[in-house]
């Protein structure tokens, strides 16, 4: 009994520590590796893993813990490639609870390679979710360890619906701040446009007013150049205004662009491979992209024609952006040139995605990128 009751308070402190984590956490990766960490400081378990799963089926590995030699070898590729058991059940909406998993695939592939898996064949298997909404699989294991008991798989369990709590926790919030966010960039756009613009459009008319109004050549030059600068101003202030509300973009991603690009006064010609139908974010990063390319295009290639092809595949899109101008000396074995290509690189890779750049002087500028979804 006495052996019970200190099960049961291990149990108890647990729970209440992750709880705390969970409670504490605003990012699902670093929180979800303090998380497993935990499990396995408080429980038998010695290893552990969690896979997100999507509405396509396709599973990610989010958090990983003392995997074995097996699992773990080139970055965990045993575990992103193949299904298994487990992920079969979760797509076909059997895994409802914790459940025992007999002979693990992957497992059992590694030792009949003769691969190190540190005495671990089976494993529980654990379904991430929140209500009726479900988002990935709690795995864990120990070696030698063919079955968890029942108190064992709802303990589990219990976290595993901590952890679903806490993933949509912070989704929602995520959700929230993004919205705000467009709200705050649209009311910046709309006072922008409603001041600093029609500022700029004003001075433009007023100079070429002044222009025509003296006979003075060294005046009528003055003006001339006042007009200039203002109408350069006005095309940048029009373009932040894009930047921070793009026009036309509900219209579609390949429309925003070239009705940028026409903005900025450059021939746009597009390609379009696939039926593009995108998650938000993936759409958002490549108008991101696509806006400093052309922006970069305008001010330093020394030519107004830009060709993008988008190609759009199962599980990725690809997107090239070629200009035929000046170009300019890049080395890839060095930083990116400015802030505005390292900002298109940065957005790329927060999505695990790629990107590079190719430049040569008289040859042009390519910049590719590749994001999956």
């Amino acid at each position: 009994m006495q052996s019970k009751e200190l099960n049961k308070d291990s149990n108890l402190r647990v729970l209440k520590e992750i709880a705390e984590l969970l409670n504490e956490g605003t990012e699902i990766s670093p929180l979800l590796k303090k998380v497993l960490q935990k499990l396995l400081e408080g429980t038998g378990v010695t290893t552990g893993w969690i896979f997100f799963i999507d509405h396509d089926g396709r599973h990610t590995v989010v958090s990983t813990e003392n995997l074995p030699e097996a699992l773990e070898k080139n970055n965990c590729n045993p575990l992103k490639k193949g299904s298994c058991w487990c992920i079969e059940w979760f797509k076909n909406g059997t895994l409802t609870k914790a459940t025992n998993i007999i002979e693990c695939r992957r497992l059992e592939k590694a030792m009949r390679n003769k691969e190190e898996t540190n005495g671990i064949a089976f494993h529980a298997t654990i379904p991430l979710q929140s209500g009726n909404e479900q988002f990935g699989l709690l795995n864990v294991s120990a070696p030698e360890k063919r079955e968890f008991t029942a108190n064992e798989l709802a303990l589990l369990e219990s976290i595993a619906l901590q952890i679903g709590s806490a993933i949509k926790r912070i989704r929602l919030t995520k959700k929230e701040q993004e919205i705000a966010l467009i709200d705050e960039r649209n009311r910046l756009a709309r006072d922008l446009h409603d001041s600093v613009n029609q500022l700029l459009f004003s001075l433009t008319l007023t100079a070429r007013g002044g222009a025509e109004m003296t006979e003075e050549e060294s005046t009528k030059n003055t003006f001339k150049h006042i007009q200039t600068l203002a109408q350069d101003a006005l095309t940048e202030m029009r373009a932040l205004i894009w930047q921070l509300r793009p026009s036309g973009l509900e219209k579609g991603l390949i429309q925003a662009i070239k009705a940028y690009g026409e903005m900025l006064g450059l021939s746009v010609k597009t390609n379009l491979c696939g039926v593009l139908s995108l998650p938000a974010q993936v759409e958002e990063s490549l108008w991101r992209i696509s806006q400093e390319a052309l922006n970069n295009c305008k001010r330093h290639s020394g030519q107004n024609d830009v060709e993008i092809a988008i190609n759009v595949g199962k599980c990725k899109v690809e997107m090239t952006i070629v200009d035929h101008g000046i170009g300019f000396l890049y080395d890839k074995g060095k930083a990116l040139p400015s802030l505005g290509i390292e900002s298109m690189q940065e957005r790329a890779e927060a999505l695990n995605g790629i990107f590079t750049l190719e430049s040569e002087p008289g040859k042009g500028t390519k910049i590719y990128t590749k994001l999956p979804y």
